[in-house]
């Protein structure tokens, strides 16, 4: 099966010779260069409908607005020096939540949008199988390279969020950021980092409001520190 053409962040065992990045981390030295809090949005209502949402718009629901303030009062004491998010509206309502406490802006960008499923996109599973079952079939067993109609290949997304990830490491070289994005992106810098063949990249599983840290040493790796976190969901208000 192909493999997703890596543009350059993060993978196992990528090049990156950056020497002297240091970061301090509640006051201790710390070898890492850039930490990021990568976060799923909050619930929607197609979420629990099941709905392929993609690039559609949708907002939170009430229950993904609670999930956003309880994420966003643990991360509250962390040092953060910016907030990056997809630019529809789901992922925004959660970055502007997280933001609220370190008083940052967000700032939006297209590249973490979901990957476009076209006209998959407010269907449930079932309703594509009756439609659309062979190529389902061909999408469960390689999305890097099968296209849903009038969407994108997961190797696009691959590339367009690995790209940006890079940009804002080196940005960030010595701070903590927060990234809200959507569980494709997610999946496939995760995915990058851990070297996975990304044709399978659905094996990681990521929840609503979910927290994962990535750390980026000084050398050639990216360390996966948390995946799909949702402790803070059980904390009671």
């Amino acid at each position: 099966m192909a493999q997703a053409r890596r543009v350059g962040i993060l993978p196992a065992r990528s090049l990156w010779l950056i020497k002297g990045w240091r970061l301090k981390n509640r006051g201790e030295e710390n070898p890492l260069t850039c930490r990021i809090y990568l976060v799923r949005h909050g619930e929607t209502a197609w979420n629990t409908q099941l709905k392929f949402q993609g690039h559609a718009d949708i907002a939170l629901s009430s229950k993904g607005l609670v999930q956003a303030e309880k994420l966003s009062r643990r991360l509250a004491k962390c040092e953060i020096a910016a907030v990056y998010a997809s630019d529809l509206t789901r992922a925004c309502e959660t970055a502007h939540i997280l933001a609220r406490p370190h008083h940052l802006n967000v700032t939006p960008c297209r590249a973490f949008r979901e990957i476009n499923f076209g006209l998959w996109e407010g269907l449930t599973i079932e309703e594509i199988k009756k439609e659309y079952r062979e190529l389902l079939r061909r999408w469960w067993r390689g999305p890097l390279e099968t296209r849903v109609p009038q969407g994108e290949t997961l190797d696009e997304v691959v590339n367009r969020v690995n790209s940006l990830v890079k940009e804002i490491v080196v940005k960030h070289a010595t701070q903590q950021i927060i990234i809200v994005s959507h569980g494709g992106p997610i999946r496939a810098i995760i995915g990058t980092v851990l070297g996975m063949d990304l044709n399978q990249y659905w094996r990681l599983r990521l929840d609503n409001s979910c927290l994962n840290i990535i750390d980026f040493p000084a050398l050639d790796k990216g360390i996966v520190a948390l995946l799909n976190d949702c402790s803070h969901l059980e904390c009671r208000d």
